[in-house]
């Protein structure tokens, strides 16, 4: 490991049995992170090193190391702290009480992989003495018992996120009513209630990126107070996609073909919600270049 960048980072994952590892998988690709699920211990090494060849192609690394991985297993402690001598190498522990574990198990009605002929309380015992060693290595350590996925998912996301990284990635999606709706849109708007450029002769060459255009559009009864509103309606929204840990959106504006006033209004308001906090935008105009 003594190779590896310096800006590589390899994050370690386990803990008990029902306490969030899935839900933490996920919140850490949702961040970037390349995550390896259920990996053997004997396998880390040959992992980082696999990592340290592609280089910045995989900056941050997560493996989820636990007792599924029977035998193989047993390992766990030696292989880890054979790690541990690099800096960039942190181990996340995630724990509840034997009650919490207890419910999830049954609402999923799974066993427990430890409990073998025993109770689920069996298992968890087993598993808790099994993990003591890592527990008390661990870097960090996140008690689950009253989280729920969406909780869980924002403690990770607090803790992991880069600090310039948004909290929700907007894509604006301009589109032609005549092409169809985009089918992954969480928000669809018309903008068909504004005059279209396309019988403006000097227009209709012209598309809404363009200043002749955007001004056009801009400048009908209507469409100032129709972004503005939209904008602000938007705040409250993005803002609860945040705390409900939703990372990502698609909201669309169509017009007739994809053109002048979907484009115009899209560009529009990709400026004004890239003044929101917490916020990243994106821009895709779906339809322009078809006619």
């Amino acid at each position: 490991m003594n190779g590896q960048s310096a800006a590589q980072e390899l994050l370690i994952v386990t803990g008990m049995s029902g306490a969030g590892r899935s839900t933490v998988a996920k919140a850490l690709e949702d961040l970037g992170w390349y995550v390896v699920d259920n990996l053997p211990p004997v396998m880390l090494r040959p992992l980082t090193e696999l990592a340290e060849k592609a280089g910045s192609a995989i900056p941050k690394l997560a493996a989820v190391v636990d007792v599924r991985g029977g035998r193989l297993f047993a390992d766990a402690q030696e292989a880890i702290t054979a790690l541990r001598d690099n800096s960039n190498v942190r181990m996340l522990f995630l724990e509840a009480t034997d009650s919490a574990l207890v419910r999830r198990f049954e609402q999923v009605r799974r066993p427990h992989p430890l409990q073998e002929n025993g109770t689920l309380l069996d298992g968890i015992v087993a598993e808790r003495r099994r993990l003591s060693e890592l527990r008390d290595a661990s870097d960090i350590i996140i008690d689950t018992t009253d989280f729920n996925i969406h909780q869980l998912a924002t403690t990770i996301q607090e803790k992991f996120a880069e600090a310039d990284a948004p909290g929700v990635k907007v894509t604006l999606v301009s589109f032609g009513y005549k092409y169809g709706l985009p089918q992954d849109a969480d928000l669809v708007a018309d903008a068909r209630f504004l005059p279209n450029p396309f019988w403006t002769p000097e227009l209709r060459d012209h598309n809404g990126t363009e200043p002749q255009v955007s001004d056009y559009v801009l400048a009908q009864d209507g469409a100032r107070q129709f972004i503005d509103t939209y904008a602000a309606a938007l705040e409250p929204v993005l803002a609860g996609y945040q705390r409900e840990n939703k990372r990502h959106a698609t909201i669309a504006i169509g017009c007739t073909g994809g053109k002048h006033r979907s484009v115009a209004l899209v560009e529009e308001l990709a400026t004004m919600l890239r003044g929101l906090p917490g916020v990243g935008v994106s821009i895709r105009h779906r339809d322009l270049g078809r006619e």
